[in-house]
């Protein structure tokens, strides 16, 4: 299976002789029928991992087929399949599930959009296993990092693993900031650390008064608590675009100039590569495996096709015709320009088809009145559980052991 790494860091196979000279020719046919199958695009491979990758031109709006499979099988490139073995928990038996993403519990009438699987184009991905997983984190910690989408997927993992140990002393602490499940029978942490624009966010005194600055230059605050984790997957986007009250800051920061508003993709593209420099600098990849999982993507803006209220069916093929998220573009290329190993779980599209997998008006956080006005109220940027968050999990499963 294929995980899209940055073809920049990657390490070409050992150059193997043929035993017998006779297999020439159809090596040779078989290597010019793969590079006419990844035309615009490259193949590339990290011979100690197992990991291939493809270079995509970041300026297009990306399709399943615009992947280049290295190995015949992308497990980001495929299509949605009904299956009734699915969910792989009972959203009743969770204890972990936050409000907002409890469609069941909130009184969503159908449950069909649990019940697909993702079916990469030229294999089968492997189903998520719960005891194998965790036997391979023993003693270890899982870190997800970044806003509310990535403790949409922490919240489903920890149901994943959780419903695998009925009888096993497992337990969570929440915080503002770090919250972790702990199994104490294998010792594994499962943490999410919030940090939505990933670089620091610190309150600070300008002009007399007390005031919240996003220091697009520094992620040296938050860096601290990524130190000594195993595993860490990243991601970030949806604040960057926040206006009025939803801005999460009064300034951004770089140097010693303030700014009071910037272009948000600007914004964005420089505070990912002050992350990205202090990975590079600061994260010893030989122990710790780096992820960043793509930009999950709304189903509310006009550009997207309207809104997620009532929607009950994922779209049909593995294409999406609609507007690509400018954030999935930048993120790519500033993963694509560094200097460590890290994994880039391509999601967007696989996500975009999902347009059902919405909470919309069944959250916690919707008044009755709220619930009155979906078009308005609907939340159509998190993602029910059990669902969506559930195969980005089975896909990072297979990303991490089963290349």
């Amino acid at each position: 299976m294929a995980v899209f790494v940055s073809s920049r860091f990657q390490k070409s196979l050992p150059h193997q002789r043929p035993a017998i000279p006779v297999l020439l020719p159809l090596l040779l046919l078989f290597h010019l029928f793969l590079a006419h199958s990844s035309v615009n695009s490259s193949i590339s491979y990290e011979g100690d991992r197992g990991i291939s990758s493809a270079k995509l031109n970041p300026s297009q709006n990306l399709t399943m087929s615009d992947v280049a499979i290295g190995t015949r099988c992308n497990i980001f490139s495929g299509h949605w399949v009904h299956d009734l073995s699915y969910p792989l928990y009972d959203w009743s038996k969770c204890p972990y599930i936050d409000g907002e993403f409890n469609c069941q519990k909130n009184g969503r009438p159908d449950s069909d959009y649990q019940k697909w699987r993702w079916k990469p184009s030229y294999c089968n991905l492997r189903r998520f296993n719960a005891l194998d997983l965790l036997q391979k984190l023993r003693g270890k910690t899982l870190m997800f990092v970044g806003d509310s989408l990535n403790r949409d997927q922490w919240q489903s993992m920890t149901c994943l693993l959780h419903a695998a140990l009925p009888q096993g002393r497992t337990y969570v602490v929440s915080g503002d900031t770090l919250s972790s499940f702990r199994s104490l029978d294998y010792g594994v942490t499962v943490s999410f650390y919030r940090a939505p624009y990933l670089v620091d966010m610190v309150t600070t005194t300008v002009q007399g008064q007390q005031k919240v600055v996003l220091r697009l230059d520094s992620a040296e605050i938050n860096g601290r608590g990524w130190r000594g984790a195993d595993i860490l997957v990243f991601n970030s986007g949806h604040w960057w675009t926040h206006t009025g009250n939803l801005r999460g800051w009064d300034y951004l920061q770089e140097g010693n100039t303030l700014y009071t508003s910037m272009d948000f993709m600007v914004a964005y593209r420089k505070g990912m590569t002050t992350w990205a420099n202090w990975i590079d600098s600061n994260i010893d990849t030989r122990r710790t495996k780096v992820l960043f999982r793509s930009f999950s993507p709304s189903h509310s803006s006009t550009l997207n096709g309207g809104n997620c209220y009532s929607e009950k069916q994922p779209t049909a093929g593995n294409s999406y015709l609609g507007a690509y998220p400018p954030q999935f573009q930048v993120a790519e290329s500033v993963v694509r320009a560094m200097k460590s190993p890290v994994s880039f779980l391509n999601v967007t599209t696989l996500s975009l088809l999902r347009q059902d997998a919405h909470p919309s008006i069944y959250s916690n956080d919707l008044t009755v009145g709220q619930r009155k006005n979906p078009q308005r109220y609907a939340d159509c940027s998190h993602w029910c559980l059990p669902g969506l968050p559930d195969i980005w999990n089975e896909l990072l499963y297979s990303a991490l052991f089963y290349p």
